[in-house]
């Protein structure tokens, strides 16, 4: 069997993702377990690249830092992991996302939608993280305004002067249309799943081309789903405008977490609340408050690769929580900063987040580890047998 040294670095490690390139000849079907010269076993998930190869994932716990262990690749007895599993859903142009046994989140991305996003996201406990107005518009002491802020997705307010956020009939707006999904795999510990999407204008134009891939992972009792937004100027030069309305990646937490009652704003330089958090950068933003019958909070982990890293964030009292990498002029109340970008013809920007769903706050599920373990992971490196 292959064997491999594990080094944890200069973090402790929770429950953190590895990675390794493996031949590309072992069965993907059977069940492997990464085994630790000191017993433990970690669960394993072989997944297939873009470029042919064959990657080795696996999620280590427990893990000191400093630590280095030897390890190898086991097969496996029995069914390891918290199996995610990806399938259609009931609703037209939908998927199902599941964890084990239960719901995660289903995604939404049929023609009767202005762009696709998540409903509902739901913990490991079983409780609601996101607003469910306007999909749902019957929900006990849910606030409902904004309707095109819905639960967990991605817009931008200005691209080539177009609307990609609000849903005005009036005033008209521009639309994010799923041209093809695919399911890309389900598995012992992450499943993925693509769209790829064309931004088209008012009058049906396509402005801009997309690429965007969600992995469901989940590390511990913290769900966690990897959004990669791969934006193609395809046609013409883009120019994602400098407003506040858009998110790369966003979120309305529910109405219980809203930071207008017992919710809470953090960021990764301990700024809290929206006073002290709107249009401020920072490596990471977390939504926490009640829901259900415990504390739970969503995290947005932003990539050092991303433009503008780290990025500003537009977050308010009443539960809106972005990614927003362009809103300078309103960022810092000066119409003289432009913070408008245009992506020219032919050319693509990636953007990469980190989301994580997790019980308590944002130090009790250790987001700021949770943020090493995606820009610094513990390394786990071939050796000879």
């Amino acid at each position: 069997m292959l064997r491999f040294r594990l080094k944890s670095g200069f973090h402790d490690r929770r429950h953190c993702p590895v990675r390794a390139i493996v031949p590309s000849g072992l069965d993907a079907s059977k069940p492997y377990v990464l085994r630790l010269d000191d017993g433990r076993e970690f669960p394993c998930q072989l997944r297939r690249l873009s470029d042919g190869g064959v990657e080795l994932l696996a999620i280590v716990e427990g893990l000191p830092k400093g630590a280095e262990y030897d390890c190898e690749l086991a097969e496996s007895a029995g069914v390891v992991g918290s199996p995610v599993w990806i399938c259609e859903g009931s609703e037209e142009g939908s998927y199902d996302i599941g964890i084990g046994d239960g719901l995660f989140t289903t995604l939404h991305c049929g023609e009767q939608w202005a762009r696709p996003f998540c409903h509902p996201v739901v913990d490991a406990r079983g409780a609601w993280l996101t607003r469910s107005y306007p999909i749902l518009t019957d929900v006990f002491g849910e606030t409902n305004d904004h309707p095109h802020q819905k639960s967990f997705w991605s817009a931008w307010g200005d691209l080539n002067g177009e609307d990609g956020w609000s849903e005005d009939a009036k005033r008209g707006f521009s639309r994010a249309l799923v041209k093809q999904s695919e399911i890309v795999e389900n598995g012992p510990l992450v499943g993925t799943i693509r769209l790829d999407i064309e931004h088209l204008s008012r009058g049906g134009d396509r402005i801009l081309s997309e690429s965007r891939t969600m992995s469901v992972m989940s590390l511990g009792t913290t769900r966690a789903v990897d959004l990669d937004v791969d934006y193609h100027a395809t046609d013409c030069d883009v120019r994602f405008g400098d407003t506040k309305e858009g998110g790369i990646c966003s979120v309305r937490v529910a109405t219980s977490m809203d930071g207008t009652g017992a919710g809470v704003i953090t960021l990764s330089d301990g700024s809290t609340g929206e006073g002290e958090c709107w249009g401020k950068r920072s490596a990471w933003c977390d939504y926490s408050g009640p829901v259900g019958r415990g504390m739970s909070g969503i995290a947005i982990l932003d990539h050092p690769g991303n433009f503008r890293f780290p990025t500003y964030w537009h977050v308010r009292n009443y539960g809106l929580m972005t990614a927003n990498p362009f809103g300078l002029s309103y960022f810092y109340n000066d119409k003289s900063r432009d913070g408008s970008y245009v992506l020219p013809q032919g050319k693509r920007l990636l953007f990469r987040y980190r989301v994580l769903f997790h019980l308590g706050n944002h130090k009790s599920s250790d987001v700021s580890g949770c943020f090493q373990d995606f820009i610094n992971p513990a390394v786990l490196k071939a050796i000879e047998s």
